[in-house]
């Protein structure tokens, strides 16, 4: 596939960088050449110097022959990623996506109208985080949540610990003392940085981090089976009053009893004030321990960093584990201190960088991909396909399909029922199919949908 990137920050260049390891022909444009041999030194892309709103830089970068068009450059420049999508759009590229900072262009009726103007899909990277934490705090014993099909069918971490009644046996002893059709499936396991596609005799160890599909009515069961429980939010404590820590505010004062902003910026304060007028709005610097304890972060049920500063939001929940508190979550863009994050007692890390292109890989499958999601801890992805008609995934059973090694069919929704697929299951045309993937086998898995 024909990409070109507009905009080479830093969603840019994870963009650029992960695209490029899937043998697609990237073109990148940005006016900071720096910037652009930086991306080209680490990765298969062609740089292209210039303003991305120009008529003759979008043609020098050969956009009339591009199959996706990318409009990424940093939220505030927003006008600048629409103008560029438009633009592409005229000039011949197939489709086209940009990135915003105005929820107001997602409502319902407006986004009709970006539709009629051309562009395919409109993304807002802070938004998708705050979502994404909602449902975090909403299961609050998994340390990454994902609904398919309206909820039906569950992705949910579980990271296990000495206290888990699965650590030391492998899938098939399990499923066994669980009467052998559980309603949930491990379809990967994250072990001391290397992804592993469980099978039967794959055994569970402490530590490991694992991917699980269940139906929803199930997700409790899987949980306690990994030593985890679900803790109810009562309390909330948020760590800087930007866009995500605003939108997790204002959608959870009105559910539960309290929630606390520590805000660094005196006159961010004063807006926050005005917009979430059910929280309480603190001005001070939130690595100070001592204020945060003050503030009674003892009390606290969760914990949520989500300040520009990835070592801050690290530190911060460390200190609030050390409180006492049940549930951490912490932003944490660079990519390098996921890991770090997840070592140090960190329930759950967010990255726009990997929500964003979550949401853009899917343009880049040729099947139906109605949704898809890079995983945290992981290199690899789960996403969900509708089976077409006569494709081969409809043609026999799961256990004869000869699926990849490197990837896994973990449940299946067909219209108001799901199922955790056996070797045994039949997938039928129109079922939505939730697969986990390694990257050595994304580019196989699209041609049994299609």
């Amino acid at each position: 596939m024909n990409i070109i990137i507009a905009g080479a920050g830093e969603v840019g260049f994870h963009l650029a960088k992960m695209l490029s390891d899937e043998n697609h022909q990237i073109t990148i444009i940005d006016k900071n050449e720096a910037r652009l041999n930086q991306i080209a030194e680490t990765s298969d892309v062609v740089p292209v110097s210039g303003i991305v709103t120009s008529i003759s830089t979008l043609e020098k970068a050969g956009v009339s022959r591009c199959d996706l068009f990318i409009s990424v450059s940093p939220a505030d420049e927003q006008d600048v990623n629409i103008v560029s999508a438009l633009l592409a759009k005229q000039l011949g590229a197939k489709r086209v996506t940009a990135r915003i900072n105005n929820n107001e262009y997602l409502k319902n009726e407006n986004r009709v109208v970006f539709t009629e103007l051309g562009i395919d899909l409109l993304f807002y990277p802070e938004k998708i985080a705050a979502q994404e934490i909602l449902d975090l705090l909403k299961q609050s014993g998994t340390s990454e949540f994902m609904d398919f099909s309206g909820g039906r069918l569950q992705l949910i971490v579980l990271k296990l610990t000495e206290s888990s009644s699965i650590v030391n046996k492998s899938m098939k002893q399990v499923a066994e003392e669980n009467g052998g059709d559980i309603p949930f499936r491990a379809v990967a396991i994250a072990r001391e940085g290397n992804t592993i596609i469980p099978r039967k005799d794959t055994v569970f160890q402490i530590a490991d981090l694992i991917f699980v599909i269940t139906k929803r009515e199930a997700a409790h069961a899987a949980m306690v089976l990994s030593g985890k429980e679900n803790v109810v939010v009562h309390n909330l404590m948020i760590m800087g009053g930007g866009r995500v820590g605003e939108m997790v505010a204002h959608s959870m004062e009105t559910r539960i009893e309290k929630v606390r902003v520590v805000e660094l910026d005196s006159v961010r304060c004063q807006e926050l004030t005005v917009s979430l007028p059910r929280s309480l709005i603190i001005n001070g610097d939130a690595r100070n321990t001592d204020l945060l304890l003050e503030e009674d972060l003892p009390k606290m049920d969760a914990f949520v960093a989500v300040t520009s500063s990835a070592e801050a939001n690290i530190l911060s929940c460390m200190a609030a584990k050390r409180a006492g508190v049940k549930k951490t979550i912490a932003q944490v863009e660079n990519l390098d201190y996921i890991k770090l994050a997840e070592s140090v007692g960190v329930d759950a890390t967010i990255n726009k960088k990997l929500i964003t292109a979550s949401r853009i890989f899917r343009f880049t499958m040729t099947g139906d991909v109605p949704s898809m999601k890079c995983l945290n801890g992981s290199d690899a992805e789960v996403m969900e396909f509708i089976a077409k008609p006569r494709s081969p995934v409809t043609q026999k059973k799961v256990r004869d399909l000869e699926f990849p090694r490197d990837a896994i069919i973990g449940g299946i929704t067909r219209g108001n029922s799901s199922l955790i697929v056996r070797g045994d299951t039949e997938i039928k045309p129109y079922d939505r199919v939730v697969v986990f993937s390694l990257p050595s086998a994304l580019q196989t898995i699209h041609k049994f949908f299609i």
